[in-house]
Formats: C-alpha cells, sequence, structure tokens
C-alpha cells in the first residue's frame, strides 16, 4: 500500500509539473501574439478588413488610431472598440489631403509614439488601360501607393529610432496576376509590394519589419455587392471554395505586427483560400 500512494504521488507530481511546463507554454504564446504597450494606426478602419483589424487589435491589447473617411461607419465601429476599453481616438478624415493627414500624425506622435502601422484604405476604379483617364488612375495611385508613401515617411523615423516597430501593407492578388478592367487597381497593388520591398530593405537593420498582405475575394461591402456573376467564377477558382471573412485576414495582419513575426520581412502572405496560386 505506501509503495502504491508512492507511486500515486510521483505520478501526480509528474502531471502537475507537465500541467504548468504546458501553461507556461501557453502563456507565452499569449503574450508574444499580444499587442499590449503597442500603438497601432489603422486606415480604412469603417470597414471590411480594417474594420476586422481593429476589433482584433483591440482584442490583443493594442491602443488604436482609427482614420476613415466615411462619416457612417467609423463612429460605429469605434463605439464598438471603445467598448472593450481600450485607449483608442478615431478621425474622420480624407487621407488624400496630405497637409491634415500630416498634422493629424504630428499631433498623434506628439501624445505619444505609434509603433504599428497598418496601410488599408482603398478603392477602385474599374476601367481597361485604354479607357482608364489620368485622373482616374492618379486617384487610385494615391490612396493605394501615396498615402501609404507618405504615412511611412512620417513613422518610420520614429520605429527606426525605438528599434521596434511594424508596417503591414494590404496588396491583392490583382497586384499578382494582374485582371482585365482593373488597369489603375492592378497597377497601384503591384506598386504596394514594390514599397513594401524597399521600406523593409531600407529599415530592417534597425529592427523594423515590413510586410505585405496579399488577399483573395474577401466578404468586405464592396465584394458582397458585387453582382455573383463575377464573384462566383473566383470562388470556383479558390481551392476552399468560399469567400474569405475579413477577420481571417485581420488575424495574419495581427500576427505580423506582433513580436512572433520578428524574422518576417520584405515579403508577401496570400490569404486568399487558394485563389491565385
Amino acid at each position: 500500500m505506501r509503495i502504491f500512494v508512492k507511486r500515486r504521488s510521483v505520478i501526480n507530481t509528474l502531471f502537475w509539473v507537465i500541467l504548468q511546463s504546458k501553461r507556461g507554454e501557453l502563456m507565452s504564446l499569449k503574450n508574444s501574439m499580444h499587442l499590449s504597450g503597442h500603438r497601432a494606426l489603422i486606415t480604412g478602419a469603417g470597414q471590411g478588413i480594417g474594420e476586422a483589424c481593429a476589433e482584433v487589435f483591440a482584442d490583443r491589447g493594442a491602443d488604436l488610431i482609427l482614420l476613415d473617411k466615411n462619416r457612417n461607419t467609423l463612429p460605429r465601429v469605434a463605439d464598438r472598440i471603445a467598448s472593450k476599453g481600450v485607449r483608442m481616438v478615431a478621425h474622420i478624415i480624407d487621407l488624400t489631403r496630405t497637409n491634415l493627414l500630416q498634422k493629424l500624425i504630428e499631433e498623434m506622435q506628439a501624445e505619444r509614439t505609434i509603433d504599428i502601422l497598418v496601410n488599408n484604405a482603398g478603392f477602385d476604379r474599374p476601367g481597361v488601360t485604354a479607357k482608364t483617364g489620368k485622373e482616374d488612375l492618379n486617384a487610385v495611385l494615391g490612396i493605394h501607393i501615396g498615402v501609404p508613401f507618405l504615412l511611412t515617411k512620417w513613422l518610420l523615423p520614429e520605429m527606426r529610432a525605438r528599434r521596434w516597430g511594424r508596417i503591414v501593407n494590404i496588396s491583392s492578388v490583382y497586384g499578382l496576376s494582374g485582371a482585365k478592367g482593373e488597369a489603375a487597381y492592378c497597377t497601384a497593388k503591384a506598386g504596394v509590394i514594390g514599397l513594401t520591398k524597399t521600406t523593409a530593405r531600407e529599415a530592417g537593420a534597425d529592427g523594423v519589419t515590413v510586410n505585405a498582405i496579399v488577399p483573395g475575394l474577401i466578404r468586405t461591402p464592396p465584394m458582397i455587392k458585387l453582382p455573383d456573376k463575377y464573384k462566383q467564377p473566383i470562388i470556383d477558382q479558390t481551392l476552399l471554395g468560399r469567400m474569405g471573412e475579413p477577420v481571417e485576414v485581420a488575424r495574419v495582419i495581427a500576427f505580423l505586427a506582433s513580436d512572433d513575426s520578428s524574422y518576417i520581412t520584405g515579403t508577401t502572405i496570400t490569404v486568399s483560400g487558394g485563389w491565385g496560386i
């Protein structure tokens, strides 16, 4: 009986040690993916992928600056994020108004460091090359490349000085493959990848990582409105056979913003359900 009790005691002790070890591993994983102590600026935060990023980042403890020009959607998102108890400010702003944007960034930087940047805002003006006007081209390039370029330019120096920073740019499968009738959009999204790789080369030695997400067909408001005759062929070419959800993209962005991605920079991560591989 004594031998049995002793063996049972040893087994219980070993079980406790293993359990504590597993708990430690889980806590380590949770902490590494956590974003507490960081301040993230997310553009296009009023809907779609940007809104999902705000949710995921808030759940992981990040302080947030949410920017969008949509007066209807951003306040709703901001109210929901504020209820989570994180530090958050939201500004309705046209990101292409450079002087206003620069002034806002300077005010935000004066308050506290911004060490995570998610360049998500964008829109599309479809058209084939021969029929795409200069105004439409410049508008699409301005929001997809011009705004990320300027925000990176303004925020990167402080990230480099602090030797920690994360920049995540949003490209598209069309930025890799091209697409008929999307001359301006495809050009812009390809440019996002070029900006990503160039900035990564400039900032890597200072501990700043810069990566691009390449989403496929994601259930964002514009894609929901897209007629089925355009969506279904893409879904048919998607290995998982469905549209992606914004949160599925946001979780990858949050990973790239965390310490778990510390050895990943200058690359693209495709979140497309297998479309475009």
